[in-house]
């Protein structure tokens, strides 16, 4: 754990070194997430225009939803993004010898290797946003709600990989520019609207089959109505299958996968 611990901030150093040789890209990634976080708040401020609850929850309730959806993305840029976009590059090109080569885990390489210091700063004003909306709540949330709510927002940002992993790995056999990713792109607008407005049958699948409302749509019901023990079970073992079910996809893949070397 420590030798992994280790390399991490050497990528965090590598990274943010880089970040700042490249101005104009940084502060371009910068504008283009802003004005991403401004539509999405406004679609929603318009939308309560013309109604007062939408899938039960209030304007102030789906104002937290949001910025907490907009936290998830910006740790995914930051973290995750910059890494799974080069993935289908190296599998086709059979540049993914370098990484499998080395002494640690390939995914962990993979997935991790680039730090995007610019969507960090991104990072720090989607965590402002969320702070805003959590302290003009008019209502009372509760310290429990609130450490639950952050803590399922970290397993909502795990959830949010792994499920895009699911979508990239077939690129070992479909040798496609970009995997599937254009499709979970599509996938995860629905992730972005409140749960208990998808009719139940809809429900259910988005919480167990692709379940993408267990990434921030359920921690926000978890902050609004109480720590629910079989709710947060679900959420956590549904992860947890899911990260299984993602390695032992992996390792499929690495084994049908033609290095350049073959």
């Amino acid at each position: 754990m420590t030798r992994y611990l280790r390399l991490y901030l050497h990528f965090l150093r590598f990274s943010f070194s880089r970040s700042l040789e490249y101005r104009m890209d940084f502060w371009f990634r910068i504008v283009m997430d802003c004005m991403f976080y401004a539509v999405e708040l406004i679609f929603f401020t318009v939308l309560y225009q013309h109604t007062d609850l939408l899938g039960g929850w209030n304007y102030d309730q789906v104002l937290i939803f949001v910025a907490g959806y907009l936290v998830i993305d910006a740790i995914h840029m930051t973290v995750f993004s910059n890494n799974l976009w080069w993935l289908p590059i190296y599998v086709n090109k059979g540049d993914l010898d370098y990484y499998i080569v080395r002494p640690v885990s390939s995914l962990f390489f993979l997935s991790l290797r680039d730090f995007a210091a610019n969507s960090f700063l991104n990072l720090i004003l989607a965590g402002g946003i969320l702070a805003w909306a959590i302290l003009r709540y008019p209502g009372e949330l509760g310290t429990i709600n609130l450490l639950w709510f952050l803590f399922l927002i970290l397993n909502g940002n795990l959830l949010h990989y792994i499920l895009q992993m699911y979508f990239m790995i077939p690129v070992f056999w479909t040798h496609t520019n970009r995997g599937l990713v254009m499709a979970f792109f599509s996938a995860t607008k629905l992730m972005e609207r409140p749960d208990r407005i998808y009719p139940k049958w809809t429900r259910r699948i988005l919480m167990t089959i692709f379940p993408v409302l267990l990434v921030i749509a359920l921690p926000a019901r978890v902050l609004f109505d109480g720590p629910d023990p079989l709710l947060i079970a679900q959420i956590l073992g549904v992860t947890a299958i899911a990260f299984l079910g993602m390695r032992a996809f992996w390792n499929l893949a690495l084994r049908n996968y033609s290095s350049a070397s073959s």
